[in-house]
């Protein structure tokens, strides 16, 4: 794919149309909210729900703990995220540790791109980014865009501010 004037990238055109309809009839259905299940082995699992009210869309994250009945709602993203989220270590061993007896998601890179969303910690490991691109390239991400994008996520996730040195300001005249 060819833009006039821009030529900085491997452009592509997007997916089958017919797929991108069906998909966000399942995702957006008001009569049928998606629920992915994050169980853990050894320690409260994650429940990702997508809330499809009328007008009022929206995702919910809630914490499962082994014996008890009842879930706990810890984060809801409507834009934003409010709640209290989790720490970069709290997601790792989240997703690193699928419970084979339960159903859920299995794959943990998988788990780690669903529950991402969560992350609230300001002070991530340096390794944080390898990790996550190695999600992402588990996913299917490019293979030349990967790195980027995971610091680009993590950048955003911890509210941190991003600045490439080289990168010149088009105020500037550079």
């Amino acid at each position: 794919m060819l833009i006039k004037g821009y030529d900085d990238g491997p452009l592509v055109a997007g997916d089958d149309g017919a797929d991108t309809d069906a998909l966000s009839e399942v995702l957006f259905d008001p009569e049928r909210w998606p629920v992915f299940r994050v169980p853990a082995e050894d320690g409260p699992g994650a429940v990702v729900i997508y809330r499809n009210l009328v007008g009022d869309y929206g995702i919910d994250y809630l914490l499962t703990h082994p014996g008890r009945s009842h879930a706990q709602q810890i984060a809801t993203r409507e834009g934003d995220l409010s709640g209290t989220g989790l720490t970069w270590h709290e997601l790792v061993r989240l997703a690193s540790s699928p419970s084979p007896a339960a159903e859920g998601v299995e794959d943990t890179a998988a788990r780690l791109l669903l529950i991402l969303p969560l992350l609230t910690d300001s002070d991530v490991p340096e390794s944080a980014a390898t990790k996550l691109s190695a999600a992402l390239t588990s996913a299917g991400a490019p293979q030349d865009t990967v790195s980027s994008t995971a610091e680009h996520l993590l950048t955003h996730l911890t509210r941190r501010s991003r600045h490439d040195p080289t990168w010149g300001s088009p105020l500037s005249g550079s």
